[in-house]
């Protein structure tokens, strides 16, 4: 498939099956699917499917106000410098009928709005460990698990976008540049972003077994912890197809991020990965730039983690006859597939979210029990 697609080929939608196609369905159904960057998420499909799960439960479905949602996670984008992602939540929330709201999300100032403003401030600061506006979430305990998955999915989706997309390819510059435009672009997808379709849907697209333990306390307990939980299993998977030094070199990096965005000058990675095999470190430094650094991945780095992939494989006396999905005990834990490209750079992806998680929460009133 051509760009805005790199470093792999999404499963276009005439040719879909299975839990893939029942993501499709419902992408069509409740949001918008017009060869869109979920897409890229499609060659590991439980990740596609958790991701959608998500998102969907907390962002799409709700009590919370809609525009308020797509004005957090178009914050949220902003401050992970994914462009693509800025914009276009920026067009939801125009679509909700905020256009006041949606500008000043995209633009990182203040809206008019002081409720709407602390909702912006303490989504930004998700990033920022210890920021006061963490410490009094803006919004009522029962929409707690909306505005916690809502951030939750947007800092997991930010990182793969990045990682997967040309996000210049799907900007148009007229988006960029003038608010008209994007108040009309917003009118397009208006029916999109007022549909509130009924919860748990999401949860049927989910396959294989039910996520492990309870679903943490801010979610509550609905549908969104559920998603969630499958989320972070789907992504813990990708961290099997690298070896137990390179998964904990990654989460031991992740676990001192302070939430910043690393220097441009110097390798973001280099001491995490610097004592693991050689054949070990670029499948650990793809995870890593996934969680810290996305929009530094390259055609270099993912070309080095196939080539590695390619020695890996023949040392252990493997084919390249594997399935394609990337699974470790399937044939595909040691290939260069797209599958387990995706499932690597999701593996690097929910490490960082489960730091934001650590720190979002930390002031949060959890949600009441039905």
């Amino acid at each position: 498939m051509p760009r805005p697609y790199r470093h792999t080929a999404p499963v276009p939608q005439k040719s879909a099956t299975g839990q893939v196609a029942a993501v499709y369905a419902q992408m069509k159904a409740d949001f918008l699917l017009a060869d869109g960057p979920l897409m890229s998420l499609s060659p590991a499909p439980e990740v596609l499917a958790a991701t959608w799960a998500l998102l969907r439960e907390a962002e799409i479905v709700g009590t919370a106000a809609r525009a308020d949602k797509e004005a957090v996670a178009s914050a949220v984008s902003l401050a992970n410098r994914c462009p693509f992602c800025t914009e276009a939540h920026a067009l939801l929330a125009h679509g909700a009928g905020d256009h006041e709201l949606a500008e000043a999300a995209r633009a990182g100032r203040p809206p008019a709005d002081r409720r709407r403003a602390a909702v912006l401030d303490w989504a930004a600061a998700t990033r920022s460990p210890g920021a006061p506006a963490l410490s009094a979430p803006p919004f009522p305990p029962a929409q707690t698990p909306e505005f916690v998955g809502t951030v939750l999915v947007t800092h997991f989706i930010n990182r793969m976008v990045t990682s997967l997309l040309d996000e210049e390819a799907l900007l148009p510059g007229a988006v960029r540049r003038s608010r008209y435009v994007r108040r009309a672009a917003g009118l397009t997808v208006a029916s999109a972003a007022r549909r509130n379709p009924a919860p748990g849907a999401g949860l049927a697209v989910l396959a294989g077994p039910s996520p492990v333990g309870p679903p943490p306390a801010w979610a509550g307990e609905g549908p969104i912890g559920t998603a969630y939980l499958a989320l972070r299993d789907a992504a813990a998977a990708g961290g099997e197809l690298l070896d137990a030094a390179a998964r904990a070199a990654v989460i031991g990096a992740v676990a001192d991020w302070d939430g910043g965005h690393p220097p441009l000058g110097g390798d973001p990675t280099g001491p995490a990965v610097a004592s693991l095999p050689e054949v070990d470190r670029p499948g650990a430094r793809l995870a890593l730039l996934a969680a810290l650094a996305p929009y530094r991945i390259t055609d270099g780095e993912v070309a080095a983690w196939r080539s590695a992939q390619a020695r890996r494989a023949i040392g252990a006396g493997q084919t390249n006859g594997s399935n394609g999905s990337g699974r470790a005990g399937d044939g595909g834990g040691a290939d260069g597939s797209d599958g387990a490209l995706t499932r690597v750079l999701a593996f690097g992806a929910m490490a960082a979210v489960l730091r934001v998680e650590a720190w979002t929460v930390s002031g949060t009133r959890t949600a009441p029990t039905p």
